[in-house]
């Protein structure tokens, strides 16, 4: 007895497996597309992260730097006031001639807020860091800023308004140096202290400020560059008015 077998049409000539392995072939390929589109946004969307992060630590790591340079040169200012006022105790007779020095030794801590208020008041700017300790060793650093100002720089500067030391020899003496001095140089350790934690946090060596810092100044020696033209102009407006004022006088004289 012969039994035949009757195969489905579904699956004569691998119809079947062949519909379904296209299927599985273009789910694989769609896979694949979605995966690579989104993988490469995620890609260069955290790229461009990256450098965002960068430049703000860059930027504000610059602006410590520069805060420091006017810092430590304003605390030298006040190690050699007090190292003047040593040398008149030492020998009494030195004030006629060192007296006048003093009004030269007065510290200045010089920088702009320009830094602070962008990284101080931008939830965004503080987002893209991405750093909790960073951001708030950087706050401290310019709540120290603001403080060395005022406590120190300004402290000096209207004590020395107001007892004027170098009027007379006691009032020379009786100037608390020694006291502005260790405040001064305490406040700037720790500052000094705050940058270099921040510096090995974020991973910025000094080379990496000295070409930010070299970067900024070529971009700032091409702005002065287009100031400079105009300065030459103006030169050039004056040099012809005086020329004219000189026609003038002369037709007077004739």
């Amino acid at each position: 007895m012969n039994i035949k077998l009757h195969t489905p049409k579904s699956l004569k000539a691998g119809s079947g497996m062949s519909n379904i392995k296209q299927f599985l072939l273009s789910l694989f390929a769609t896979s694949v597309s979605i995966a690579l589109t989104f993988g490469t946004a995620a890609i260069i969307d955290y790229n461009a992260k990256q450098k965002a992060k960068r430049e703000i630590v860059m930027m504000v790591m610059y602006d410590m730097y520069n805060s420091l340079q006017s810092i430590e040169k304003a605390d030298s200012t006040i190690q050699q006031a007090m190292e003047l006022q040593l040398q008149i105790a030492e020998d009494t007779t030195k004030f006629e001639t060192l007296r006048y020095n003093f009004a030269q030794l007065i510290p200045k801590a010089e920088y702009t807020e320009t830094t602070e208020r962008i990284f101080s008041s931008s939830i965004e700017t503080i987002n893209t860091v991405g750093n909790v300790l960073f951001t708030e060793n950087v706050a401290e650093f310019y709540q120290m800023r603001k403080f060395y100002k005022t406590s120190v720089c300004d402290s000096i500067t209207n004590e020395i308004i107001r007892n004027k030391p170098f009027f007379s020899l006691k009032n020379s003496l009786d100037f608390e140096y020694s006291f502005h001095a260790v405040v001064s140089n305490g406040m700037l350790k720790d500052m000094q202290l705050k940058y270099a934690q921040c510096k090995q946090m974020m991973e910025v060596s000094d080379e990496d400020i000295d070409a930010y810092r070299e970067q900024r100044e070529q971009i700032d020696k091409s702005m002065m560059g287009d100031d400079a033209s105009g300065d030459s102009l103006e030169n050039r407006f004056i040099e012809i008015q005086s020329t004219i004022e000189a026609a003038k006088a002369k037709l007077k004289l004739e």
